[in-house]
């Protein structure tokens, strides 16, 4: 397989963002959710109880607090704060509003016994919390912001001090930068102890289409060290940061029977649907990645614009900050990413019709409706994230 040619349909009338916001600290601190912009960084964490969040966020807004007391994880706010829960299954049509929770544990325990009393939620809805991968835990409370309170930055100190810190084996011969740094809870019975940071995504992004999909005929093929599958529309490839249980990668293992999971080598957004390569190997990862470093893996894209597109090389440049929003320039800029890609071919077809815009998950994008859009085909020469815009 010495080139892989991916043939993938962009929906490019596709749109959204998601609504973000900060604050919390040892000291359950409630916030209302403030709008936010934000993009990818992983899991840097911020600061807030009941607050929307994106993993990399900036403070919109003020906010008045109310406080519970999380180390005695009494807190019951979310009952008449928030609906009811029972289980993450089955998937609902609807989307919740965004909700996360951020605590600081003072008494040491079982994460998911501690998460049911400081949020006031049934066990059952944290177990499928931790198995969707929605709670994250650092050995130490992550740095709050510029902006904090007061409170927060009172907080802060108290389970960061140096003479506190020195008490904890588990962060011996670690950094506090270290100790900051997040990961998911595996297991319900997972011990965390006094300090231990938790960030709990009480919300999980949802993809209700992936119980819509016969997953098995989506199958392209199968060989020893990895799978090609046709990623339909309206699905993850290989999860988000709350939610690695409904993906490409998940369901497809299933269908196949295997019992080693299916692991991703590269992405193609959830709106685009199209030939996703998933290694059974660990081995075959990083030689699929050192093909893409190679550029023998051709990407070609049909996307759909709503006026006509001359064919040749497109170039613009886009700015190296991994946060929305994704800021481009015809022009050069020091530092700037070069994009480029080349529309091979342009031609109209009807406007896609309510049906198709379902099928493919198109979100309102305010444009009005036309007798035609035009589909082209892309050959994408460098690779940088939402270069297709």
């Amino acid at each position: 397989m010495n080139s892989v040619a991916m043939t993938v349909a962009s929906m490019l009338f596709a749109g959204g963002c998601r609504i973000l916001a900060v604050p919390a600290a040892a000291r359950a601190i409630r916030i209302p959710r403030a709008a936010l912009s934000s993009h990818h960084n992983k899991h840097a964490p911020s600061w807030g109880c009941r607050s929307s969040h994106n993993s990399n966020t900036a403070l919109a807004g003020e906010a008045e607090f109310s406080t519970t007391d999380a180390g005695n994880l009494t807190a019951t706010s979310s009952s008449d704060s928030f609906p009811k829960y029972d289980r993450l299954l089955p998937c609902p049509s609807h989307k919740n509003p965004p909700r996360i929770e951020h605590l600081v544990i003072s008494e040491g325990g079982p994460v998911l016994e501690l998460i049911c009393k400081a949020l006031d939620l049934p066990p059952l809805y944290v177990s499928d919390l931790i198995q969707f991968g929605a709670v994250y835990y650092a050995l130490v409370c992550p740095q709050p912001p510029p902006n904090a309170t007061e409170e927060q930055i009172r907080v802060f100190k108290e389970v960061t001090e140096p003479s506190v810190l020195r008490k904890r084996a588990s962060i011996k011969g670690k950094t506090v930068r270290e100790a900051q740094k997040t990961f998911r809870v595996t297991h319900v019975d997972q011990f965390v102890e006094p300090g231990t940071y938790l960030r709990v995504h009480v919300h999980p992004k949802r993809f209700p289409r992936s119980y819509e999909i016969d997953w098995r005929s989506r199958i392209i093929a199968v060989a020893e060290s990895y799978v090609v599958l046709d990623k339909p529309a309206g699905t993850s490839v290989g999860g988000t940061t709350d939610n690695i249980e409904e993906s490409c990668a998940t369901f497809a293992t299933r269908a196949l029977g295997m019992t080693t999971p299916l692991m991703t080598t590269h992405q193609i957004d959830n709106c685009t649907e199209g030939c996703v390569v998933l290694a059974r190997t660990k081995d075959y990862c990083s030689i699929f990645h050192g093909k893409i470093r190679e550029k023998k893996v051709k990407k070609l894209y049909l996307a759909l614009a709503a006026s006509p597109l001359p064919t040749g090389i497109i170039t613009h440049y886009m700015r190296p900050i991994n946060m929305a929003p994704r800021l481009i320039s015809e022009d050069f800029i020091k530092g700037w990413h070069l994009c480029q890609l080349e529309v091979l071919e342009c031609r109209k077809i009807p406007w896609p019709t309510t049906a198709i815009q379902d099928k493919y998950c198109v979100e309102d994008c305010g444009w009005p409706s036309q007798d035609y859009a035009y589909e082209c085909k892309i050959n994408l020469l460098t690779g940088k994230t939402h270069q297709v815009c």
